[in-house]
């Protein structure tokens, strides 16, 4: 099992990607806590894993949320190796001008300004574990962009990137950073 002993967080875990990601996680021996602002959903997900994942409802886009969050992952295994920022938003495919302010800032404050949050609250608790990893989900919009979604390219665009840069001024402390391109 490749992630014995490992304790992860996955955001998004309510379906698709994020739902994967977290039922493989625990097939492979990690302990996870599943993040989802679909409280239901994650909560149905975690009936099948027992002990092994422990669903928390959670806008991944609010300090207050995140800091449950983490604060589940230390209360129940102790602390934190590994963090998937899964969770992601969009808008309707649609002229640039026709995309309303409070959806552009959604879209931002899910797809980006969460991994900063989730950054922030968790890379101090993996200091204290000597390292772990942090896994962004990005897409091919990010360096691919498509005409219609030209808000959420850049988004994921700025994922990429700041990934990149989390990657180079974490590495001293023995925590990697990943973009995962989807």
């Amino acid at each position: 099992m490749k992630l014995a002993g490992k304790v992860a967080i996955v955001t998004g875990a309510a379906s698709g990607f994020g739902r994967a990601i977290a039922e493989r996680f625990v097939l492979e021996g990690a302990s996870v806590i599943a993040a989802d602002i679909n409280g239901e959903g994650v909560r149905a997900l975690a009936v099948g894993f027992g002990e092994k994942m422990v669903p928390v409802q959670a806008d991944v886009s609010e300090k207050h949320d995140v800091d449950v969050m983490v604060r589940a992952a230390t209360e129940a295994f102790g602390g934190i190796d590994i963090v998937v920022n899964n969770a992601g938003v969009t808008h309707r495919n649609r002229p640039l001008l026709e995309v309303e302010e409070a959806e552009f800032d959604r879209i931002y404050a899910v797809n980006v300004k969460s991994i900063y949050l989730s950054t922030i609250a968790t890379v101090p608790k993996m200091e204290r574990r000597g390292g772990g990893i942090i896994i962004n989900v990005a897409s091919t919009a990010g360096v691919r962009p498509r005409p219609g979604l030209t808000w959420y390219n850049g988004s994921k665009g700025a994922v990429i990137t700041l990934t990149k840069s989390m990657a180079a001024e974490l590495a001293a402390k023995n925590i990697a950073s990943t973009p995962s391109i989807r």
